[in-house]
Protein backbone atom coordinates (compact mmCIF):
# COMPACT_ATOMS: atom_id res chain seq x y z
CA UNK A 1 0.00 0.00 0.00
CA UNK A 2 2.84 2.91 0.96
CA UNK A 3 4.58 2.31 -2.04
CA UNK A 4 1.91 2.04 -4.89
CA UNK A 5 0.94 5.41 -3.10
CA UNK A 6 4.48 6.86 -2.83
CA UNK A 7 5.32 6.62 0.82
CA UNK A 8 8.45 4.85 0.27
CA UNK A 9 9.81 6.55 3.50
CA UNK A 10 6.54 4.96 5.23
CA UNK A 11 7.35 1.87 3.60
CA UNK A 12 11.07 1.67 5.15
CA UNK A 13 9.90 2.29 8.75
CA UNK A 14 7.16 -0.26 8.17
CA UNK A 15 9.84 -3.09 7.07
CA UNK A 16 12.36 -1.99 10.18
CA UNK A 17 9.05 -2.08 12.55
CA UNK A 18 8.74 -5.71 11.20
CA UNK A 19 12.46 -6.72 11.63
CA UNK A 20 11.99 -5.50 15.28
CA UNK A 21 8.50 -8.09 16.45
CA UNK A 22 10.39 -10.80 14.54
CA UNK A 23 8.18 -10.94 11.38
CA UNK A 24 9.66 -12.87 8.79
CA UNK A 25 9.20 -11.31 5.56
CA UNK A 26 8.18 -12.76 2.43
CA UNK A 27 8.71 -12.57 -1.23
CA UNK A 28 6.18 -10.05 -1.99
CA UNK A 29 7.23 -8.17 0.67
CA UNK A 30 11.07 -8.00 -0.36
CA UNK A 31 9.47 -6.58 -3.38
CA UNK A 32 7.61 -4.08 -2.30
CA UNK A 33 10.64 -2.65 0.18
CA UNK A 34 12.56 -3.04 -2.76
CA UNK A 35 10.53 -0.87 -5.04
CA UNK A 36 10.51 1.70 -2.24
CA UNK A 37 14.16 1.96 -2.19
CA UNK A 38 14.30 2.10 -5.80
CA UNK A 39 11.42 4.80 -6.05
CA UNK A 40 13.54 6.73 -3.48
CA UNK A 41 16.87 5.95 -4.90
CA UNK A 42 18.03 4.92 -1.87
CA UNK A 43 20.55 2.57 -2.38
CA UNK A 44 22.18 1.69 0.87
CA UNK A 45 19.08 0.50 2.51
CA UNK A 46 18.48 -1.33 -0.99
CA UNK A 47 21.99 -3.15 -0.17
CA UNK A 48 21.07 -3.93 3.17
CA UNK A 49 17.85 -5.07 1.89
CA UNK A 50 19.43 -7.74 -0.89
CA UNK A 51 21.61 -8.61 1.93
CA UNK A 52 18.30 -9.73 4.17
CA UNK A 53 16.87 -11.00 0.91
CA UNK A 54 19.86 -13.34 0.98
CA UNK A 55 19.47 -14.39 4.54
CA UNK A 56 16.20 -15.50 4.20
CA UNK A 57 16.79 -17.47 1.04
CA UNK A 58 15.25 -15.69 -1.84
CA UNK A 59 18.53 -14.71 -3.67
CA UNK A 60 17.20 -17.17 -6.34
CA UNK A 61 13.96 -15.75 -6.68
CA UNK A 62 13.57 -14.11 -10.48
CA UNK A 63 10.90 -11.89 -9.28
CA UNK A 64 13.00 -10.34 -6.35
CA UNK A 65 16.43 -10.42 -8.69
CA UNK A 66 14.27 -8.20 -11.54
CA UNK A 67 13.45 -6.24 -9.26
CA UNK A 68 17.00 -5.89 -7.51
CA UNK A 69 18.25 -5.06 -11.71
CA UNK A 70 15.74 -2.39 -11.38
CA UNK A 71 17.37 -0.71 -7.95
CA UNK A 72 20.88 -0.90 -9.18
CA UNK A 73 19.97 0.38 -12.76
CA UNK A 74 17.90 3.14 -11.78
CA UNK A 75 20.81 4.02 -8.89
CA UNK A 76 23.45 3.47 -11.31
CA UNK A 77 25.26 0.94 -10.18
CA UNK A 78 24.88 -1.80 -12.87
Amino acid sequence: GYVQSGHGKDALKLFGKMQCESVKPDKVTFIGILKACTGMTAMEQGTQIHAHIIQHGFGSDVFIASTLIGLYAKCGNV
